[in-house]
């Protein structure tokens, strides 16, 4: 069995596949003072909840954009499941050219995501990962990382109206019933919902103006089924297209190893 990590700056998703099957995933709050032995131990009972033997673990995929984390969970696999990970360096070893002024600058989980996606669907493809920041990726028809968009994530912004707005509350993020809100919270909801959705539509036109008639526009992360649901310009909801990326390289490398 393979064990795929996939390192956020606000969620850490694991899962465990069975040859192409997942066969369980779970999701992790980030955090960087954890020691090697606390996210051992977390991740060894959450086995034990889901009646897996570490013991049967061959192969461990991390994708990490949190540097200080590397190394905690690089010795977390050795120590607990007995193995050396492969980290996921997106310039050496993902098969993907990727067309950016600085390649070495592009977040291992983006380009995780965009082989998955060209991998699934072919090109050309958008990815819209809705994380700590909503990243869209843009994927050409031969299989070339064009680039992206990088815009705050809904939180963040929800996060920068409560802490500077004194009178507005705190209100969790839903899709209201209607547009127009009869009261503050409503108000709130619609504004962060609809104008988030409003904000995702308009990259995605642009993108798409840029990269003519797309193959697929694939929502991923923590709020993709939340906020895809919102939009007819995506085409598919893969909360766990990270985690087959990290399966689909894995694997690639394990072959030419």
């Amino acid at each position: 069995m393979l064990l795929v990590i996939d390192v956020g700056n606000t969620n850490t998703t694991l899962g465990v596949y069975a040859g192409e099957t997942l066969i369980a995933h779970w999701r992790l709050t980030t955090e960087r003072e954890r020691t090697t032995d606390e996210y051992g131990i977390l991740c060894r009972n959450l086995f034990t909840i889901s009646q897996l033997d570490p013991r049967d673990i061959t192969g461990i995929a991390i994708a990490s954009v949190v540097p200080p984390l590397n190394f905690t969970f690089f010795r977390m696999a050795q120590t607990y499941f007995g193995r050396e990970p492969f980290f996921v360096r997106p310039t050496e070893n993902v098969g993907m050219p990727i067309r950016y002024d600085v390649p070495q600058d592009v977040g291992a989980d983006r380009i995780v995501n965009a082989v998955a996606a060209y991998a699934r669907h072919g090109g050309p493809c958008v990815v819209v990962d809705f994380g700590t920041a909503t990243t869209f990726d843009a994927i050409s028809e031969d299989g070339t990382y064009l680039g992206g968009v990088i815009a705050p994530g809904i939180v963040i912004s929800a996060e920068a109206l409560f802490q500077r707005a004194a009178r507005l509350p705190r209100v969790s993020i839903a899709h209201p019933a209607q547009v127009i809100g009869a009261s503050t919270i409503g108000s709130i909801q619609s504004g962060l919902y609809f104008g988030y959705i409003g904000l995702v539509e308009g990259i995605l036109q642009r993108m798409q103006a840029e990269m003519g008639s797309l193959r697929a526009v694939i929502a991923t992360g923590g709020l993709a089924r939340l906020i895809g649901k919102g939009s007819p310009l995506i085409t598919e909801i893969d909360e766990n297209l990270t985690l087959e990326g990290l399966r689909l390289i894995y694997q690639r490398n394990a072959r030419t190893a």
